[in-house]
């Protein structure tokens, strides 16, 4: 399957194009968190705040309507990944989707020490860890968002009915957890 999505909702429910995609295929989610550490690497080291304004745009599109909001996500999901000749990796959707929102906070708040509070330092050093977690997840399948999404599960901070949502997804056959192996 050449989409991150891959199932459709329900007959009930109404299509839209901001909904994100669950089950999400973790080929693509790692494929993509690969793209960002290679874009935030050129940014680093070539001293590009434009595109760490660009980062942050692709992961405030991808948090709002999943890969095919995103220019990484479609070149992840519709050129990459079908190349790669790996079977899709059914996962959950709502932790992804979180993790999406952090690396959004974080490249957004790059962005804004970089090129409005004029701290560069603090600028390169937060898309530095941004990093960090792309490569975890990337490379070694390590969620860190999913990992702290399940705590806030845990902890209650997590609506009940998301909860059910994902324990539903990760009972399916052939569907893994997020971070559970790389």
């Amino acid at each position: 399957m050449s989409d991150a999505t891959l199932s459709s909702p329900g007959p009930a429910a109404a299509p839209s194009f901001f909904a994100f995609p669950n089950p999400v295929n973790e080929v693509a989610a790692r494929t993509i968190a690969l793209g960002v550490v290679v874009l935030s690497l050129v940014a680093l080291v070539l001293q590009l705040e434009w595109l760490v304004v660009l980062i942050a745009l692709g992961f405030l599109a991808r948090v709002a309507a999943g890969p095919k909001a995103s220019p990484l996500g479609l070149l992840a999901t519709r050129v990459i990944v079908p190349r790669l000749g790996m079977a899709p990796r059914p996962t959950a959707g709502p932790p992804k989707r979180f993790a999406q929102a952090i690396g959004a906070t974080f490249s957004v708040a790059s962005a804004v020490l970089l090129l409005l509070v004029d701290a560069d330092l603090a600028g390169w050093i937060v898309l530095g860890a941004l990093v960090g977690a792309a490569f975890l997840e990337g490379a070694l399948g390590i969620c860190l968002g999913c990992r702290a999404f399940a705590v806030l599960i845990r902890l209650g901070v997590v609506p009940e009915d998301v909860c059910e949502a994902c324990n539903d997804i990760w009972s399916r056959p052939g569907v893994t957890r997020p971070g559970a192996d790389a």
